[in-house]
């Protein structure tokens, strides 16, 4: 196959990408070239479960910071993925859909059929659950499942919930249920599996198939409206990739919205901020970003917790903030580590994580020049809406309750950050706004609809133009109540589906 004419160029070689790839390759007169900026070598410690948290400063990371931000006037860091697999190669493997009801806004910006019921022949597609729960995929790429041994200190704070009077849920992965349970895993006999491991590597011997590494994606080219490909550069030189057919970008919620600033589609404001020219008005592009907060309660134990195994967070909950929220918005996750925090480091403890699963804060993203490898500015306005702050705090109670239950009694534990300098609402709100971090979700730079703050239609073709859809987690009009990585999967499964339709 020659490159330079594939039926589809894909962007993005994450998630998404990888999906994407290897199910339109499934199709041998298919040709798809797949460009990724980053490595198809990523460190050893990608495939170690417990070592994630070290990735995101590492080669296979983008190294992303926020602007300072309003609640807690210091920027956040904000992981992505650079390699093959993408983030699902620095994530914490956490592979869950998000709850049933929050996929019932994503109309509200007219985009057709993609409620949870249209999505869910696409998650089952992505997956083998081995929990055998109803629902569930049963012959997908991705093997997943709760860990065989979860962690002890998880297993108390587990029963601690149950004692609190919280539902143990059967299977908390699949979108139908609220409570606390072990959650599915993106971990297979003790390693990571990424989605070039599970999509993309059974994929790469197909002569119809070409992936091009360190393929840094500058700009957009155009026919009139039609886009016929990518110019991308590859150690210093600049290359031109065209289609025969269409452009797919695949680079995440950053990564997608940048490169469509960059070729001169977006906001005539952000782009003349940039002094890129404008080659088509967009102006939802960059609009509409928003993320899971999280912010931790950190305890320090008497009883010395078992080392990690597995990938940290392998048991978690969700719940309602109010008894009339009308699905549960806040995920409460039990942590086997004591993370670093505001008030003293802890040696052996633990951390209750509290993330608002469907924040109302929104921001945005935008080039800051037309230089492919300038920062971005990024401003996801964390916790500047009223009701989210409100979502954790009510999320922080319950945690403490639960820290409080006679299953942790025997661990001996005592709370260090907040600890008693956090002991009214106010105080709770202060600490959630001051310290908090990303759970590394964002999404909705270029969200899916049919109005005019839309950027692409709800067959995820870019509004205006000809040749070019976007299937990722920029699409995603409002944040799934959980974490990401399952949804863009179902994303990615379906644009295959839309991209083979005659």
């Amino acid at each position: 196959m020659s490159p330079q004419r594939p039926d589809v160029v894909i962007v993005g070689g994450g998630s998404a990408g990888c999906a994407l790839a290897a199910r339109l390759t499934e199709d041998p007169n298919t040709h798809v070239l797949l460009l990724e900026a980053g490595s198809a070598t990523l460190p050893e410690a990608v495939s170690s479960p417990p070592a994630w948290p070290s990735l995101a400063a590492s080669e296979a990371g983008w190294g992303d910071t926020t602007v300072v931000q309003q609640a807690s006037g210091a920027p956040v860091a904000l992981p992505r993925g650079k390699g093959l697999g993408g983030s699902s190669a620095i994530n914490a493997m956490v592979f869950a859909r998000g709850h049933h009801t929050s996929y019932d806004s994503w109309s509200a910006h007219g985009a057709k059929g993609w409620t949870y019921d249209d999505l869910l022949p696409y998650f089952q597609r992505t997956e083998t659950a081995t929990s055998g729960a109803p629902g569930r995929g049963t012959s997908g790429p991705l093997t997943v499942g709760p860990v065989g041994e979860p962690n002890e200190i998880l297993l108390a704070c587990l029963d601690g919930a149950v004692q609190t009077g919280h539902r143990r849920a059967v299977d908390i992965s699949g979108g139908l249920e609220e409570g606390f349970a072990p959650v599915d895993l993106n971990i297979v006999a003790g390693r990571r599996q990424s989605a070039a491991d599970a999509y993309l590597a059974p994929a790469l011997s197909r002569p119809n198939l070409v992936v091009v590494t360190g393929a840094t994606a500058h700009r957009l080219l155009f026919e009139g409206t039609r886009c016929v490909g990518v110019e991308y550069g590859v150690n210093g030189l600049t290359h031109t990739a065209k289609t025969a057919g269409e452009v797919v970008l695949t680079a995440g919620a950053i990564g997608s919205a940048l490169l469509l600033q960059r070729s001169g589609i977006g906001s005539e404001d952000d782009l003349r901020q940039a002094e890129v020219n404008v080659f088509h008005r967009l102006p939802g592009v960059g609009r509409n970003l928003h993320d899971h907060p999280r912010a931790n309660l950190v305890y320090q134990a008497q009883r010395p917790v078992p080392t990690p195994r597995n990938n940290h967070g392998e048991i978690l909950g969700l719940l309602r903030s109010t008894p009339d929220a009308d699905g549960p918005d806040i995920q409460i996750i039990f942590i086997d580590i004591p993370l670093p925090n505001a008030v003293a480091p802890v040696q052996n403890g633990f951390t209750i994580g509290i993330s608002p699963m469907r924040p109302a804060s929104r921001g945005s993203l935008r080039i800051s020049s037309a230089d492919p490898c300038a920062p971005p500015v990024i401003d996801p306005r964390y916790f500047t809406a009223e009701e989210d702050v409100r979502a954790v705090v009510s999320g922080m109670n319950t945690a403490r309750q639960i820290a409080s239950s006679g299953a942790l009694a025997p661990w001996g534990i005592e709370e260090i950050s907040p600890g008693l300098a956090a002991l009214d609402e106010e105080s709770l709100a202060h600490h959630a706004r001051k310290y908090f971090g990303s759970y590394c979700h964002p999404v909705g730079t270029c969200l899916m609809g049919e109005d005019e703050v839309s950027v692409v239609d709800s067959e995820l073709r870019v509004h205006g133009l000809e040749g070019l859809r976007i299937a990722d987690g920029s699409v995603i009009p409002s944040i799934p109540s959980n974490n990401t990585n399952a949804t863009v999967y179902a994303i990615a499964e379906r644009a295959a589906d839309l991209l083979r339709r005659p």
